[in-house]
């Protein structure tokens, strides 16, 4: 069981890059489909189940919510992709919007991508690391809902994914606050 939590609240909400708030602090922008865990990864981290709003209906986040977590950094929950039921155009101004945020806003100190550790990667998980590499930003891999397997198995998920991803590859659980403790040092180690 974990100690360590930051004090963490909620700032605002932002369409895009001009509605973001101003801060010097380090951002760690979350990227992940829908459903994959962000808002319940904020919740463990900040020791507080109602910070970030959770839903069982994919696709809920429609806008870049700004978490900061003791003035020590700050999370954006990006809206998740791979699912959701809005027009071509609806998706296309938000991809427009996020490129945008994603490729100039100067606080990003490092990209996390979230993948659920019960499934292979997705097609979509894929063509959004290949994005990031392209664009050259850093970025690590968050495995979430690793309480689901079997204790055995998570060392082999873990490799399966570094080997198809590269990169530092954190294990995570909101159920038990699994590895929060690690994580917080890790985001703490990147900001210095």
């Amino acid at each position: 069981m974990t100690t360590k939590s930051l004090n963490a609240k909620f700032i605002i909400s932002a369409e895009k890059l001009s509605q973001c708030p101003e801060f010097s602090i380090p951002e760690f922008p979350l990227l992940g489909r829908s459903n994959v865990g962000k808002s319940s990864f904020i919740n463990a981290l900040a020791n507080n189940k109602k910070l970030a709003k959770t839903s069982n209906t994919p696709g809920k986040t429609r806008l870049i919510n700004f978490f900061n977590f003791a003035n020590e950094f700050t999370i954006a929950d990006l809206p998740g992709y791979g699912y959701a039921k809005v027009s071509k155009e609806a998706q296309a101004k938000w991809q427009r919007y996020l490129e945008e945020y994603l490729l100039k806003r100067t606080q990003i100190k490092c990209l996390i991508q979230f993948i659920d550790a019960r499934h292979e990667i997705q097609k979509n998980d894929f063509q959004m690391r290949e994005w990031v590499n392209s664009q050259k930003l850093p970025i690590i891999t968050v495995v979430t809902k690793i309480d689901c397997i079997s204790r055995g198995s998570i060392q082999k998920v873990l490799n399966d994914i570094k080997k198809q991803l590269g990169g530092d590859v954190l294990p995570f659980s909101a159920e038990d606050r699994f590895y929060c403790d690690k994580t917080i040092e890790y985001l703490l180690n990147l900001c210095k």
